[in-house]
């Protein structure tokens, strides 16, 4: 269950042979992702378990799940871009439904991230579902 965007995020990796390309993308995806407010960088949006410092900001809206992030990072931020692909817009029931690790592992990012970036990206993906699971 993935959205439009994360299948042309898929489709762009498929097109992008080098991991080099494939990093630079996603970092690129971060640049062009709008910076979260300073005033959303507190420690109630911070997620811990990330190697860097992330905050994520999740809103639900007329039942669609959305959420904006920010790091200290570029990786990092390049990954929350690719997390708001991947779950943004969907209805905040299905949020839990997604199989983030399947959906992710088309990308082959667990292949080429440091064990730490790996339980950042957990400890991402394990805030997005616990804010849909308080919130159906």
């Amino acid at each position: 269950m993935a959205t439009p965007a994360f299948e042309e995020i898929v489709e762009d990796f498929e097109f992008l042979e080098d991991w080099e390309d494939r990093y630079r993308h996603v970092i690129e995806q971060g640049k062009a992702m709008e910076p979260l407010d300073d005033a959303f960088k507190v420690p109630a949006t911070k997620v811990n378990g990330c190697a860097s410092q992330v905050w994520l900001q999740p809103t639900i809206e007329n039942g669609q799940f959305h959420f904006d992030g920010d790091s200290d990072a570029l990786i990092v931020r390049g990954l929350i871009a690719v997390l708001r692909t991947l779950y943004n817009g969907l209805p905040v029931g299905d949020v839990p439904k997604v199989d983030a690790g399947g959906e992710l592992a088309r990308l082959g990012l667990h292949d080429h991230l440091s064990a730490q970036r790996s339980n950042g990206l957990r400890a991402m993906i394990d805030r997005i579902r616990e804010v849909a699971l308080a919130s159906a």
